[in-house]
Order: C-alpha cells, then sequence, then structure tokens
C-alpha cells in the first residue's frame, strides 16, 4: 500500500511541475498562472525538497521564453513563498498564506524591476513608481493565485488525488 501512495504523490508532484512548465509556455493574461499557489502547496505537500523542481520548471521555460534580469528576484521570491508555506497549518491560515505569497512576489519582483532596469529613476520616487505601474499586474498575480489556491483547497477537501498520508500532514 505504501509503494502505491509513493507511486500517486509521485505522478501528482510531476503533473504540479508539468503544469507549471505548461502555464509558462501557453499564452494567457500577464501574470495570470498558477505559479505562486503550486510554489506555496507543493511545499506544503511533499516538503522543502520540492522547490528546487519548481525552480528547475522555471529555468527550463525560462530557457525557451528568454533569461532576463530579473530571475534572482523572481525565482528567490518562489523559494520565499515556498518557506512560508510551512505556517500554513489550517486552511485560514493558508489562505492568509497565499495572498502573502502574491504580495511577496510582488514586492520582491517589482524591487528587482526598479533595481535592474533603467526605466525608473534610482531614488525613493523611482521605486514607488515602480511599484505604481506594478499594480495592474499584481490584480492578476493576486486573482490567479487565489482561484489556483481555492481550486487546491477543494481537492484538499474532496480527497481525489491525495493520499491519506498526505491528507494527514497537510490538516
Amino acid at each position: 500500500m505504501q509503494s502505491n501512495n509513493t507511486f500517486n504523490n509521485l505522478c501528482l508532484f510531476l503533473g504540479c511541475v508539468g503544469i507549471v512548465l505548461l502555464f509558462r509556455i501557453i499564452p494567457h493574461p500577464p501574470n495570470f498562472t498558477p505559479v505562486i499557489a503550486m510554489s506555496f502547496y507543493l511545499p506544503l505537500f511533499f516538503g522543502l525538497w520540492s522547490l528546487p523542481f519548481i525552480i528547475l520548471a522555471f529555468a527550463i521555460t525560462d530557457y525557451f521564453i528568454g533569461f532576463h534580469s530579473l530571475l534572482i528576484w523572481t525565482w528567490g521570491s518562489l523559494v520565499i513563498i515556498g518557506v512560508i508555506s510551512k505556517f500554513g497549518t489550517n486552511i485560514i491560515s493558508r489562505v492568509f498564506m497565499t495572498i502573502t505569497g502574491a504580495l511577496v512576489f510582488f514586492i520582491i519582483s517589482n524591487f528587482g524591476v526598479w533595481m535592474t532596469s533603467s526605466f525608473y529613476s534610482p531614488n525613493l520616487q523611482g521605486l514607488i513608481n515602480c511599484y505604481i505601474m506594478g499594480i495592474p499586474f499584481f490584480g492578476n498575480t493576486l486573482l490567479s493565485t487565489v482561484l489556483f489556491g481555492a481550486l487546491f483547497e477543494f481537492f484538499i477537501k474532496s480527497k481525489p488525488f491525495f493520499s491519506n498520508y498526505l491528507l494527514r500532514k497537510i490538516n
């Protein structure tokens, strides 16, 4: 029975990483992807060892999409989101943490834009302008994170994909 659970968990994990790959490549509205929700829930389900695989999925897609100067900022924020997932002990804290994850991504990635680009002046006003210009993207990030987080919560409660072992870890 344990080997069956291990196989199911491996399939679930690889499927989730595949979804990250797919959603980064297919056309979508700017920042409307399951990436932040996945970066939160995969370490919650499988442990922090899953973080390198999430980053690897990003690296593979960034190879095709194009590497950019924000890699350290975007990948770093995903690692931080994965680490904070360990504090999601119940549905209320997980909802709060996924929203926090979207905010962490917004703050870190926009700070990276301000630091590495010449679009904004290198002063406090430039930083403020950078965050203001990022607000429309944050709307999509927040909406997709909440939507995909709710989908994960639905799957947790309806138990179609999760082994009893994973559910005991989460609840």
